[in-house]
């Protein structure tokens, strides 16, 4: 297979030979004037290290329908997701237990969700109870540290929780980071009233990620020191933004990027109604919300408070992009090779020879990004042009 297009980075044409699930040479090539206004442009798939739930699925609703898991991989082609980390969040301990073992049946018999879900992201129990730095989350499920527990609920997923978010603030979890990070599982900072010396210690032991950075937080914090500046400071910790134009504004993700660099991440942190029309919905967490056709969830009896991200990794890139914040090619990384090169995945590769052919077609009208077509190991699994939106059972769709 060989692909035309524009590369995201330099917009220089480029053809992308693919053989075997893998890239096995990119050439550059000269275009006419016409020719390349025709070409769309070509980049890494995207992966989302935070995703709750697309288009009324939702991975926190029980029971959790393995079935449910990879309708929602073949959603995600759409928004040029080739890989993420399906997000369960404080809930009881057999809650937890059963949106294991839903997700590992579906990663053991959907080979398109196997190939597409690198990981689960545990986000929670083990967070803050205080308000505000909770979040959302319900306050008679949160608890502290439990080594056990946590295993047994890796048992439950057949070892694919590769992400926890958990506040330092409790007692013990310093040892509880450690196994975290003996096992190979990332230890993510979030949802926390942790002081600096606690977050000092947790990195110390081996965390290396802030979640959703400058959420779920306090509204009122000491100027100095606080929990937010001590993450800044950390530099073994990568930083997880939502740029979605309402979790934090310009001047936050600006400097986050500058601090972090390339260890600053992209995530959606969606909800289930990400996808879904505008309008008032009715949910299971938040009681009443509304959405509104800017793209903004919030609560309906009070619209100052989010109800969540409703919005893709695409309108994240969008934003950084055309508020001047980053270049479209430092923007499309922080949501490609940038969370894969952070979970050790090939993909991190991204556009060079011997990388795998997690690929995305898109075009750009102004400001906005769209998905032409995305190939997940070379095989053509969406494509905006045709009706039949690649659909079928999971070894036809998209070959593996």
């Amino acid at each position: 297979m060989k692909l035309k297009a524009l590369h995201y980075e330099t917009e220089q044409p480029i053809t992308i030979e693919i053989e075997h699930g893998r890239i096995t040479r990119i050439t550059w090539s000269e275009a006419e004037h016409a020719e390349r206004a025709s070409l769309p442009y070509a980049a890494p798939g995207l992966v989302d290290l935070q995703i709750n739930g697309f288009l009324g699925n939702d991975f926190n609703r029980f029971p959790l329908d393995p079935g449910m898991v990879g309708d929602t991989v073949r959603q995600l082609w759409k928004e040029g997701v080739t890989g993420f980390c399906p997000t369960i969040v404080t809930n009881r301990p057999e809650s937890i237990i059963e949106a294991m073992k839903a997700i590992r049946q579906a990663c053991e018999s959907d080979p398109a969700a196997a190939s597409c879900i690198p990981g689960i992201h545990l986000e929670g129990p083990f967070i803050s109870a205080q308000d505000g730095a909770r979040g959302a989350h319900r306050k008679d499920f949160v608890r502290q540290p439990d080594w056990e527990l946590f295993s047994a609920w890796q048992e439950a997923s057949g070892g694919r929780i590769a992400i926890v978010t958990m506040s330092p603030e409790w007692e013990g979890s310093e040892e509880f980071i450690l196994r975290c990070a003996d096992s190979g599982v990332t230890v993510s900072i979030g949802h926390t009233a942790a002081t600096s010396e606690q977050i000092r210690e947790a990195v110390a032991c081996g965390a290396r990620m802030s979640t959703h950075f400058g959420n779920a937080a306090h509204l009122m914090l000491p100027r100095h020191p606080n929990y937010l500046w001590e993450q800044l400071a950390q530099d073994d910790l990568w930083s997880c933004v939502i740029a979605d134009g309402f979790h934090l504004p310009d001047q936050v993700l600006k400097v986050v990027m500058k601090v972090k660099g390339p260890r600053a991440l992209l995530v959606s942190d969606a909800v289930y109604l990400s996808g879904l029309p505008a309008g008032e919905y009715t949910t299971h967490v938040g009681g009443r919300v509304k959405l509104d056709a800017d793209g903004r969830l919030c609560l309906a009896e009070n619209e100052q408070l989010l109800a969540g991200s409703a919005q893709m990794l695409l309108w994240g890139i969008e934003r950084l992009a055309n508020r001047g914040l980053a270049e479209l090619g430092t923007a499309w990384n922080m949501a490609s090779t940038g969370p894969a090169g952070f979970m050790g995945l090939p993909a991190a590769a991204g556009l060079s020879d011997g990388a795998p052919a997690d690929l995305v077609l898109f075009r750009r009208d102004g400001g906005r990004l769209s998905v032409e077509s995305t190939y997940k190991s070379g095989k053509l699994v969406f494509s905006s042009n045709r009706t039949n939106e690649l659909r079928g059972k999971p070894n036809e769709d998209c070959g593996i």
